[in-house]
């Protein structure tokens, strides 16, 4: 059965116009003989036209948060085409609602053999054609949102300005040497000295992962930042974000409309987590990601390198949705350790991705072995960056040194755990702490 006569049956019995699928009913008509009282509407009919308003209804509403999050509320652009296409939707209700009514309105007109059958299909005609028009500016509009480029060179915000590039040694592939590393002394959370430095890592030497969550608006919502850790140098924290221009603020509504390209920051922990946790006053903890192998970090070290290069090849759009800080790191760690990580609603929901990896097992439930396991209360106590870095001096001495005291203080009290040696022992160890984490 096709989609129109699927439509046609559903709406047949709810018809407000009489059946001419006969002789007699058109000669009824003809003649004015017809005795019989017009067809009640039934619940699949009304069900119908709710549905088709709500489209309708959503689809405006997509439209033109999609118009006032590109040209501001100001513009003469948005104004406009929001009086446009109210004006559309409020004629069709008008022209819709009384086609439905007339014969409402004048069933005794009906029964008396004297309806009005031309004004009932002139206002048929009426809102076909202004669904019609309503649907042309629709699609022109989605196409015009589609066409929508991300840019490289706007007036960014200095904490934004630059991205992260890399080389290889020529002899030794593990060393790794990054350009355009963040290292900012930060006074205030709007004021910052700029550094950006260039930092060479071995990449053999990569020790363990780190998920650092700063909530800034409730418990539902926090940016999610990764730290890599090395047997002999202070780590390097990655952290996709929002690339904000002079002035811009962020607005999670508006990240679903094209309003910020996406950026990649690779910086030292006394930047990029001591002007969230002291600067700006956020609360935030870091946990470390237990049962991985060495070459599953390498891995993902290598992710973060693979989406520097297509950033800087392409600037992409961030989504609040689909491409925000948290769902990209789980994209790229899925590849890595495929079903250990499965698919989850926490994904989405940044501010529980500590209790998403906590029940899968990456948070060892019994981190110090010789001792009671630790509830995600527990985890969330001991990891709370705020208290163990109240006060600290972020602008005293060497900042190199500077970094290692301040990536050392954040740890403390949080036990690290080792490599797992293969990866039957990380399998192993990642169900035994998801099945103590139920218990």
């Amino acid at each position: 059965m096709s989609l129109r006569a699927f439509f046609s049956r559903l709406l047949s019995s709810s018809s407000k116009t009489p059946r001419l699928d006969n002789g007699a009913d058109s000669h009824n008509l003809k003649t004015g003989l017809s005795h019989s009282n017009p067809p009640k509407s039934n619940w699949r009919y009304h069900l119908v036209r709710f549905f088709i308003a709500l489209v309708l209804i959503l689809s405006a509403v997509w439209l033109l948060l999609a118009i006032w999050y590109q040209f501001g509320m100001r513009s003469p652009i948005s104004w406009l085409m929001t009086l446009v296409i109210v004006g559309i939707l409020a004629a069709l209700a008008k022209a819709a609602y009384a086609t439905k009514s007339y014969a409402t309105k004048n069933s005794k007109i009906w029964r008396d053999k004297q309806l009005n059958q031309s004004t009932a299909l002139d206002k048929k005609s009426a809102v076909k054609w202004l669904i019609g028009l309503y649907g042309a500016i629709w699609f022109i509009g989605l196409g015009w949102f589609f066409s929508i480029e991300a840019k490289q060179d706007r007036d960014w915000m200095a904490e934004v300005s630059k991205q992260v590039t890399y080389s290889r040694d020529a002899n030794n592939p593990d060393l790794v040497t990054l350009t355009n590393v963040r290292n900012f002394d930060w006074r205030t959370d709007k004021e910052a000295t700029e550094h950006w430095d260039t930092r060479t890592i071995d990449m053999s030497k990569l020790s363990g992962v780190d998920v650092t969550n700063s909530y800034w608006m409730g418990p539902l919502i926090a940016h999610t930042l990764v730290s890599f850790r090395f047997e002999d140098d202070r780590p390097l924290a990655f952290s996709f974000e929002i690339r904000k221009e002079e002035g811009e603020s962020f607005s999670a509504l508006a990240g679903f409309f094209r309003r910020y390209e996406l950026s990649l920051i690779a910086a030292e922990e006394r930047d990029i987590i001591y002007t969230r946790s002291n600067a700006r006053g956020e609360q935030v903890y870091l946990f470390p990601i237990s049962h991985l192998q060495q070459h599953e970090v390498q891995e993902l070290f290598e992710s973060y390198l693979t989406a520097a290069d297509e950033l800087n090849a392409e600037p992409a759009w961030y989504n609040t949705l689909i491409s925000n800080c948290t769902n990209i790191i789980f994209y790229m760690a899925r590849i890595v350790s495929g079903e250990r990580l499965p698919w989850d609603y926490r994904i989405w929901v940044s501010g529980w991705l500590p209790n998403y990896l906590y029940d899968v097992g990456m948070l060892d439930a019994n981190p110090e072995k010789d001792s009671q396991p630790w509830s995600m209360d527990t985890w969330y106590e001991r990891t709370h960056i705020n208290p163990k870095v109240r006060g600290f001096d972020n602008l005293a001495g060497n900042s190199a040194i500077n970094s290692r005291v301040f990536s050392k203080q954040i740890r403390q009290g949080i036990p690290i755990p080792p490599l797992a040696e293969s990866k039957a022992d990380a399998e192993a160890s990642a169900k035994s702490a998801a099945q103590d984490s139920k218990e």
